[in-house]
C-alpha cells in the first residue's frame, strides 16, 4: 500500500494539511508537532511526492546550474555554496558543464524547460548574448549569472571585481620590483578575461610604467594550459621576472612547467594566481593570489534566484565582490 500524507495524518490524528505544512517546515505548525510528524514520516518510510507538490504549488523546486568546467576548483567551490543555499530552501539542482559550447548550453536549457525547472544559475558560455538570456526567461526559467556577465542581459549577476583584483596583484608585483611580467590565462571573449586584463594594464598606468610588450597568452583556465604556456614563455633569450596568471589553476600548471625546466617558482621567478582556491594556500610554494569571494558569489546568486522564483524582483545591477590580496611565498622581491 502506498504511504501518503493521509496515512501519517490518520496515525497522528491531525489533518493532511498540517502534515503537508510540517513536512515543508512551515512555521504555521508548532515545532513539537513538526518534529512528531517528521519522525513518523521517517518511521514508516514516507517519500515526498514532488510531482503532486508541483501541481499544487506550480513549482518543481528544481533548478539548473551551468558552469564551464566543474573540474576547475573555482567552479567547484562556487557550486558548494550554491548547493548549501539551495538546500536551505529545499531545492534540488541539475548540473551541466558546458565547456564554452553554446549548443550544449542550449540543449541543457531545453531539458530544464522540459522538466519544468524553476530557474537556472549560469556562468554563461562564450557567445551567450542578451537575446539568449531573454529567450530563456521567456521560456519560463528565471536566470541569475555567476562569474561572468552578459551585456544588457537585465538579470541579477554576481562576480568578483576582477579589474580591481588583478590591479591589486599586478601592483604588488610592481612594488616588489618586477617590470617584465608575462600575462597568462583566460580570454578576451569573456567578461572575466577582459576585466582582468584591464586591471593588469591599469596597474602599470598608475605606476607610470610601460606595459610589457610580451605576448598576452590566452588559455583555458586549467593546469594543462598553464603547463603548456611555459613553453611559449621560455622561448627566446629573455625570461620574464614574473608570471601573472588569470587563475590559480593556470598558475599551478605554470609552476609545474617551470620545475620541469629546472626553474624554481618563487625563487627564480615570481608566479601569481587568481581566485584563491583551497589548493593555493598549500601548494609549494604557497601561491600569492587574489580572493575574489567565490563563496559569497554562489550564496548571493542562489538567494537571488530563489527570490525571483518567489515572484520578487531583485536588482539587476551586477554585484561585484571586493577582492583581497593574499600574499604568500610564490613572489620574491627583486634585488
Amino acid at each position: 500500500m502506498k504511504i501518503t500524507l493521509s496515512t501519517i495524518a490518520d496515525d497522528l490524528g491531525v489533518s493532511t494539511a498540517t502534515v503537508s505544512l510540517a513536512l515543508r517546515d512551515s512555521p504555521l505548525v508548532a515545532e513539537a508537532t513538526r518534529v512528531r510528524i517528521r519522525e513518523r514520516a521517517k518511521e514508516i518510510g514516507y517519500v515526498y511526492d514532488r510531482r503532486a507538490a508541483s501541481l499544487r504549488t506550480q513549482r518543481s523546486d528544481i533548478v539548473g546550474v551551468l558552469v564551464r568546467d566543474i573540474i576547475n576548483p573555482f567552479f567547484a567551490e562556487i557550486l558548494r555554496s550554491i548547493e548549501t543555499e539551495l538546500g536551505n530552501n529545499r531545492q534540488t539542482f541539475i548540473l551541466c558543464n558546458h565547456g564554452d559550447d553554446l549548443e550544449l548550453q542550449n540543449g541543457f536549457i531545453s531539458s530544464l524547460m522540459q522538466f519544468g525547472a524553476d530557474g537556472v544559475i549560469m556562468s554563461p558560455s562564450v557567445g551567450t548574448d542578451a537575446e539568449d538570456i531573454a529567450r530563456i526567461e521567456q521560456g519560463g526559467l528565471r536566470v541569475t549569472l555567476v562569474a561572468r556577465t552578459v551585456d544588457d542581459a537585465n538579470v541579477p549577476a554576481f562576480l568578483g571585481n576582477d579589474e580591481a583584483g588583478f590591479r591589486l596583484v599586478t601592483k604588488y608585483l610592481i612594488e616588489q620590483g618586477h617590470r617584465d611580467i608575462a600575462l597568462v590565462g583566460g580570454t578576451r571573449l569573456t567578461s572575466t578575461g577582459r576585466a582582468r586584463r584591464r586591471g593588469f594594464h591599469k596597474a602599470f598606468e598608475e605606476a607610470q610604467l610601460p606595459v610589457p610588450t610580451r605576448e598576452d597568452i590566452e588559455t583555458p583556465y586549467d593546469r594543462k594550459a598553464g603547463f603548456e604556456a611555459v613553453e611559449k614563455i621560455c622561448t627566446g633569450k629573455d625570461f620574464p621576472t614574473a608570471i601573472a596568471c588569470c587563475s590559480d589553476t593556470v598558475a599551478l600548471g605554470v609552476m609545474h612547467g617551470l620545475r620541469k625546466r629546472g626553474i624554481e617558482p618563487g625563487r627564480d621567478i615570481a608566479v601569481t594566481g587568481y581566485d584563491d582556491i583551497e589548493e593555493a594556500s598549500i601548494s609549494a610554494p604557497a601561491l600569492t593570489t587574489v580572493d575574489d569571494g567565490h563563496d559569497e558569489i554562489g550564496r548571493l546568486a542562489a538567494r537571488a534566484l530563489f527570490a525571483k522564483i518567489k515572484g520578487e524582483t531583485p536588482d539587476t545591477e551586477p554585484v561585484l565582490i571586493e577582492p583581497k590580496l593574499k600574499v604568500r611565498d610564490s613572489v620574491s622581491r627583486l634585488a
